[in-house]
């Protein structure tokens, strides 16, 4: 399957960045609009509906936070994610150290977050019903959660000893979240919970001494730096610069030691 994928070639994207594309979303309401986010700073909303009615068209870009927009993120745009229940509002992460929240009419952040460190990935959960927290990765080894309720981003995570490379919230149960960490390490955490890690995934599910070279609890032998849930959330992927990906059962933490 994967040898014979090609690229559509009945429809195409309007080209306007003018640098490399770091990060896409399509709303998950209609699954009509596209963002995207480039290493220039630019974001590009997109429409993906064909008008045109011909069998080959082009997804034409409606809105633009260009250079020259006076709330555009200085640097490179990290991650972009469309708020899961509509489609009126949007946020955008980037290495200018803020999390912009942006209405969607307006293309005017209503709410800006500043960190003291390079923001590399955030995530708001698609099930969540009880809380607005927005998760966020930065250079320091606490996990950020922003409050999107109170504007407050107080809420830590400690427990990773290196920067959090990717975080991603379980679409099963809306306070679980899973983080990365360029110290080789998954956490899975409970946000309501003091002591909020659940357990730190192991890829040798408890197999290996203490006394062997590699680090215990360790879910890759490198820095990990993505990791996402399964639709149905019961597995979850994490990959990693030894060059493997690990599939993970979320539920018990174990490796299902599927090889990549």
């Amino acid at each position: 399957r994967v040898l014979s994928l090609e690229l559509n070639k009945d429809r195409d994207v309007e080209r306007i960045h003018g640098s490399g594309i770091n990060t896409l979303d399509i709303e998950p309401v209609e699954g009509r609009y596209m963002l995207s986010g480039g290493s220039d700073g630019v974001i590009v909303l997109y429409d993906l509906e064909n008008w045109s009615r011909k069998p080959s068209y082009t997804c034409k870009a409606l809105y633009s936070v260009g250079r020259s927009h006076p709330a555009v993120h200085r640097y490179s745009v990290e991650t972009v994610q469309w708020y899961p229940h509509d489609t009126g509002m949007f946020t955008s992460s980037s290495f200018d150290k803020t999390l912009k929240i942006w209405d969607t009419n307006t293309l005017q952040p209503a709410e800006v977050f500043h960190f003291e460190g390079t923001v590399y990935s955030h995530h708001m959960s698609p099930v969540a019903t009880k809380h607005c927290l927005i998760a966020v990765g930065t250079k320091s080894p606490k996990v950020q959660l922003c409050d999107l309720k109170s504007g407050s981003s107080s809420h830590i995570l400690q427990g990773h000893r290196q920067e959090v490379l990717a975080v991603s919230w379980s679409p099963r149960h809306e306070y679980v979240l899973a983080t990365a960490s360029a110290d080789s390490r998954v956490k899975l955490w409970d946000v309501r919970r003091a002591s909020a890690c659940l357990s730190t995934l192991d890829q040798h599910n408890g197999e290996k001494s203490k006394a062997s070279s590699e680090a215990a609890n360790t879910a890759h032998n490198g820095r990990v730096n993505g990791l996402c849930y399964t639709s149905d959330g019961l597995h979850l992927l994490t990959i990693g610069t030894d060059d493997r990906m690990h599939l993970w059962n979320s539920s018990t933490g174990e490796n299902t030691l599927v090889s990549f």
